[in-house]
């Protein structure tokens, strides 16, 4: 039985009749929206729901955009992407549909109904966690799509979109087109932290005294076990601009908050340094001795968008459908990367 979360007549952004590409609130929206038609089309596929009884393409075709390719896992098959062509009527006039973008890649994050739930989303979650993502059959086929619509289509008219699981295998496709100079227009919705939840803790004070000694505590290790390298991977990928969409009550993503936030914090107090030895390493990766790649949770920059709105439960504040709400009590702010060179 369909749930009404399926449904774009119950759920979707019907105030969208027409879309302002140059808003910034409409692009989030549509985005979204797009993600969402990946998770509907991997439950229809679940539940055998077909024809008339299919309930993704309105997600879609509300916005004037045809499904052009399924992203489908190797191992059990499950739609896990969608890329998406622009089909605008030859009516719509609007003086900003030059902005839009030609094709949306977008990708769907772990989908788990009661009866059903596919077994790979559980366990790229965990190589997620581990930083093995870009080993999995999965990323590669997401990668060679990526690959091939740059090609064909340049990179100004390709939008990247992801939720949850989904937004760390579209961070991890934007990282690697970014380091060959490549930078996509990227949205991602409450990307996972693979780190402590940090931010949950309501002492502030105490907050801030366990990120600067972590802060410490990394720097050290990252010196101890990488030396002093005066190569610095955030360099390249600093001018790479990925919009970060996180809730304060997802245990999931909030601790991109602090991440951004502490960076400020150690150069007004004059570790500048130290935060940017700490930044980009993981004390995990250290251990383990993974230094060959930088762990994929940590982004030089981003222009970070935090929903301030009540959220009930963290099921709401996980959620992909909160972003295209219209009444969204929202602070946004840019994060630019800045180095010094040495």
């Amino acid at each position: 039985m369909a749930s009404d979360r399926d449904f774009f007549s119950f759920l979707g952004p019907l105030h969208l009749s027409t879309v302002d590409w140059n808003n910034e609130h409409h692009r989030r929206s549509v985005a979204a929206s797009l993600v969402q038609g990946v998770y509907v089309l991997e439950r229809d596929r679940q539940q055998n729901r077909k024809g008339l009884e299919s309930l993704a393409s309105p997600w879609w075709e509300f916005f004037h955009f045809q499904l052009v390719l399924q992203l489908r896992d190797d191992v059990d098959s499950s739609i896990f992407g969608s890329i998406y062509e622009f089909k605008p009527p030859a009516c719509n006039c609007h003086h900003s549909i030059q902005e839009a973008p030609r094709y949306v890649i977008a990708f769907r994050g772990t989908v788990i109904n009661p009866n059903s739930f596919t077994q790979e989303d559980l366990r790229l979650g965990f190589l997620f966690t581990i930083n093995g993502l870009h080993e999995t059959s999965r990323f590669k086929v997401s990668m060679q799509a990526v690959k091939n619509k740059v090609d064909a289509a340049g990179a100004l008219n390709i939008w990247l979109a992801g939720h949850s699981l989904g937004s760390a295998m579209a961070m991890l496709a934007g990282k690697n087109m970014a380091k060959t100079g490549v930078l996509l227009q990227t949205f991602l919705f409450n990307p996972p932290f693979s780190s402590a939840p940090i931010e949950k803790i309501e002492d502030k004070k105490l907050t801030q005294v366990i990120r600067i000694t972590k802060s410490f505590i990394t720097a050290g290790l990252a010196v101890a076990v990488k030396g002093h390298q005066s190569e610095d991977p955030f360099v390249v990928l600093s001018p790479w601009i990925p919009c970060l969409f996180v809730n304060p009550a997802d245990d999931i993503s909030s601790e991109y908050i602090g991440y951004f936030e502490h960076r400020e914090k150690m150069e007004k107090i004059g570790a500048r340094e130290i935060e940017e030895l700490a930044t980009r390493n993981s004390i995990r990766n250290l251990l383990l001795r993974k230094t060959e790649t930088e762990p994929l949770h940590l982004l030089p920059s981003a222009n970070l968008t935090i929903n301030l709105s009540p959220s009930p439960d963290f099921t709401r504040a996980h959620g992909i459908r909160q972003w295209w709400r219209p009444d969204l009590h929202m602070h946004c702010k840019l994060y630019q990367y800045r180095w010094k060179w040495r």
